[in-house]
């Protein structure tokens, strides 16, 4: 394989830009010719862009585009092969309309089309709704250019190796198929896989086992940017037959990467997000120690903030500034992704609002060099408060015996007032849309209000649990480009929204109050998602908070019945909550994960 060097387009496409995809693929191809290299790689489904999810059914015309595009693109690759990502027609009389394929360019004509055999359809992907399953031939997926013969998988056809996984997936392996049948001089991974927590350490370790197992060098080449809840980290790489780290691309960013397989003094290793390095050999299990997933964290909200803002033309976003973790790190977020320029953070206190919340809301935004103003909403509140009273007293002339004894009405009309002027800001001043604040564990015990808090048109830490969402904010104010940025104050205060009196103390709320301790909360939530444990077997677990507090049987008891309750009354909060990126190994998002509203669920 003597001068075979190959690059990797590890770039940013948007779903339906297929001039713009093009336009992209068109610029990389000027820099691989002037390099000098033999192929081109670009990710799966580039020219369309991933996930195209349902647009496709009901708009093929894009379909018709990107095939258009695709010829056009075939016509300037008269000086180096490439293989591209595109979406194809099924043309035969039975199954889904689409395939998901890749094109093989060389001498200006498309010399083959490779059609993806295994279909995802768990976690976030939906791929069966609407690609069909190709019947898998290793002939086909051998191409040759210069001296060199690669055989071709795409995506989730590289995750079911027998010897990797306990339990594969799908009855058959291509890549097994693929090197006993045909035995390439290397394999070729052209893929679009979204990054999750600890997800280097899975894929690290499958791509190297493959490759050494199968003695055969792997070619992984992955998109990188967003696409509403989905984050792509890149990080396209190659192994040698050893199951070697060979080369590496830069993680959440677009680059160009020259790999060689016969000269490794060629290639470049470009380092992982702080901490990743230390999940690659690490064992599965509830920790307070997120270190090894802040910088991954940090980089895939900001890449989904910023994509999500720029593809679909927004520049400004308006966030209201409780003086609390949540729309602190959001703060913080935002103008690390869109620039302080463009963030506006609002105050708006009412009577029961501390003046250390309001003063903290200030610092932070001073800090952030964010605009700022305090909007208080007494006057709002009051008026709200007054035409409901009304409005209640007529009805209980028909439900006087159904009326609450406790009703959250007054807590929910400051929460809605302040949405309300964050969405009239929104609606007077363009590009701009508000910020729901919400974190993922109050999402999961539905500590939120809907068209309040919830409200917004993205919601950035929606997937982060309030105990990595503080370990969130320590590493910014110490790593991130603006320094100390969150005030200490917010760092040790305890989360509270500030919306009732808490009889018993006289002072605000705080949430631990209202639901639990956030240390056992969160390792509730760890263990139903990466363990599945139920209630009865967690209530014989000894969690990391018993560890350090003493705690009746009783009480870890009722904690657990207040969750079972809580989670099963939220589900039709989370149905509604605004697109958010996914970070986390499992998520409630619902992209990812459905669970019927209406059902008799036992936890």
């Amino acid at each position: 394989m003597q001068n075979c060097n190959i690059l990797l387009a590890q770039l940013n496409p948007t779903v339906a830009d297929i001039e713009g995809n093009y336009t992209k693929a068109l610029e990389c191809l000027d820099n691989s010719i002037s390099q000098g290299v033999k192929l081109v790689i670009f990710p799966e489904l580039f020219l369309l862009g991933y996930p195209p999810i349902d647009i496709i059914e009901r708009y093929p015309l894009i379909v018709e585009e990107n095939i258009s595009y695709l010829q056009k693109f075939a016509l300037n690759c008269k000086d180096v092969a490439v293989l591209i990502g595109f979406c194809e027609f099924n043309k035969s009389q039975s199954g889904k309309k689409y395939y998901n394929s890749v094109a093989f360019i060389k001498n200006g004509k498309i010399e083959k089309i490779i059609r993806k055999s295994l279909l995802p359809t768990y976690s976030e992907f939906s791929e069966g709704r609407y690609f069909q399953p190709a019947i898998f031939d290793s002939k086909e997926r051998i191409i040759e250019f210069g001296n060199c013969r690669a055989g071709v998988i795409i995506c989730e056809e590289g995750w079911n190796d027998k010897t990797f996984f306990s339990k594969p997936m799908y009855r058959f392996d291509p890549v097994e198929l693929l090197v006993k049948e045909q035995k390439p001089d290397f394999i070729i991974n052209v893929s679009a896989s979204p990054t999750r927590a600890k997800k280097e350490q899975l894929l690290n370790n499958m791509l190297s086992h493959c490759a050494k197992r199968h003695s055969t060098p792997v070619i992984y080449v992955n998109q990188t940017g967003s696409t509403d809840s989905f984050t792509f980290c890149g990080t396209s790489r190659a192994y040698d037959s050893d199951g070697n780290l060979i080369a590496r691309a830069k993680s959440f960013s677009e680059d160009y990467l020259t790999v060689s397989l016969s000269d490794n003094s060629l290639n470049r290793i470009e380092k992982l997000p702080r901490g990743v390095e230390k999940t690659l050999n690490s064992q599965k299990e509830f920790t307070l120690d997120y270190d090894w997933d802040m910088e991954r964290t940090y980089l895939t909200i900001k890449s989904a903030i910023s994509d999500y803002f720029s593809k679909n033309g927004f520049k400004r976003a308006v966030l209201g500034l409780s003086g609390g973790l949540d729309s602190s790190c959001c703060a913080y977020l935002l103008a690390c992704a869109l620039g302080p320029q463009n963030v506006l953070g609002i105050s708006m206190p009412s009577d029961i609002t501390s003046l250390q919340s309001r003063n903290d809301a200030k610092i932070l935004a001073q800090n952030l060099g964010i605009s700022f103003f305090e909007i208080p909403i007494k006057d709002m509140t009051i008026a709200s408060s007054k035409t409901f009273d009304n409005i209640f007293e007529q009805i209980c002339s028909k439900w006087f015996d159904f009326r609450c004894k406790e009703p959250l009405t007054f807590d929910n009309i400051q929460a809605r007032s302040r949405a309300m002027i964050l969405w009239g800001i929104s609606n007077e001043f363009s590009s701009c849309i508000p910020i729901a604040t919400s974190d993922k564990s109050e999402l999961y015990m539905g500590y939120a209000t809907i068209n309040g808090d919830m409200s917004g048109g993205f919601a950035p830490v929606c997937d982060v649990t309030k105990t990595k969402l503080f370990a969130l904010a320590r590493w910014m104010n110490e790593n991130a480009p603006i320094k100390n940025a969150i005030p200490t104050d917010i760092l040790l205060k305890p989360p509270g929204a500030e919306l009732a009196i808490n009889p018993k103390t006289g002072k605000p709320l705080l949430a631990e109050e209202a639901l639990m301790p956030y240390e056992f909360l969160d390792e509730i939530i760890w263990r139903l998602e990466n363990l599945q444990q139920t209630a009865n077997e967690m209530l014989h677990e000894e969690f990391l908070y018993e560890k350090k507090h003493e705690i009746t049987l009783e009480q870890k008891k009722s904690w657990l019945a207040k969750f079972a309750r809580r989670v099963q009354l939220a589900q039709f909060k989370w149905t509604i909550m605004p697109p958010g990126p996914i970070v986390d190994s499992h998520s409630i998002n619902r992209n990812e994960y459905v669970q019927p509203i209406t059902s008799k669920l036992k936890f």
